[in-house]
């Protein structure tokens, strides 16, 4: 099993670097078939992945990233104005929600409220979330901001999980995730402020950037501690549901929500603090 999820991680890590140091099309493809993958997972849980309402699901979250690129990428949508001050992604999303509950309540009672409700959420916890590593990356010196996110969600959780171990006494969740520590929290946020200080120190020195080794360490600190909620949600969501893992797509790691579910909520939270920092 070791060997197995080694060998996983490996692959993993050149994919991210291959498509990460590419950028442009080919990372925006891979994000945009990732967050479809997960949102599969997701809705695999609710028993919605092959119904009306999922295939609906797929498609607005197509249409976001099609969207996403006219936008961001090639600027054709910031000259237009949808109604006004409404821009397209509140349009976009409420369009999303009547069209769902119009599948609810002339299809009842083919659904249950939190199938529908499952729906939406994955659109936007998986597929929007996710799609801010895109959105890092083609950012002005994104080539470097965008490994922040890697750097202090999978940092914060080696470093949590080895203080933890060897220093973790007061448990953090204990009914839900037994193992995970207060110390190893604590580590695991210094831990990611450290590599994102030495991260920022490295790229100046190698790679001629001119970050601010205070503000990635500062960045990395706060995305750590968020990761930690992001991990703690999707364990939540797989004991409610009494699942080990939501799939079995990357073996010895499980399915796309098991590795990048703390990804996930970090990419947004680097996304702004990048912006703001």
């Amino acid at each position: 099993m070791f060997r197995t999820r080694l060998l996983s991680g490996i692959l993993l890590v050149i994919i991210a670097l291959v498509t990460v140091i590419s950028g442009g099309n080919l990372l925006f493809a891979t994000i945009l078939l990732i967050s479809l993958i997960g949102m599969g997972e997701l809705y695999q849980v609710f028993g919605v992945q092959k119904k009306m309402a999922g295939i609906l699901g797929y498609v607005f979250a197509i249409l976001y990233y099609v969207l996403l690129y006219l936008d961001q990428y090639i600027g054709v949508l910031r000259t237009v104005e949808v109604f006004g001050q409404i821009s397209w992604f509140q349009l976009l999303s409420m369009t999303a929600v009547i069209v769902l509950m119009a599948v609810y309540v002339f299809t009842f009672p083919n659904y249950r409220t939190e199938q529908i409700l499952a729906v939406f959420f994955g659109m936007f916890y998986v597929v929007v979330m996710l799609s801010y590593i895109f959105q890092i990356r083609i950012l002005p010196e994104g080539q470097f901001s965008v490994w922040l996110v890697f750097l202090c969600s999978w940092g914060c959780d080696t470093c949590a999980y080895c203080v933890g171990v060897l220093f973790g006494k007061h448990k953090m969740a204990p009914v839900l995730s037994p193992k995970k520590s207060i110390e190893g929290a604590v580590g695991g946020v210094v831990g990611a402020a450290l590599l994102g200080a030495i991260y920022a120190m490295a790229i100046n020195h190698f790679g001629g950037a001119n970050a601010d080794a205070v503000s990635y360490a500062v960045i990395c600190a706060a995305g750590g501690l968020i990761s930690m909620i992001g991990d703690l949600a999707a364990s939540a969501i797989k004991r409610n549901h009494d699942i080990k893992d939501y799939g079995k797509l990357i073996p010895g790691h499980g399915g796309i929500l098991d590795r990048f579910d703390s990804v996930i909520f970090t990419a947004p939270i680097i996304y702004y603090l990048v912006v703001s920092l």
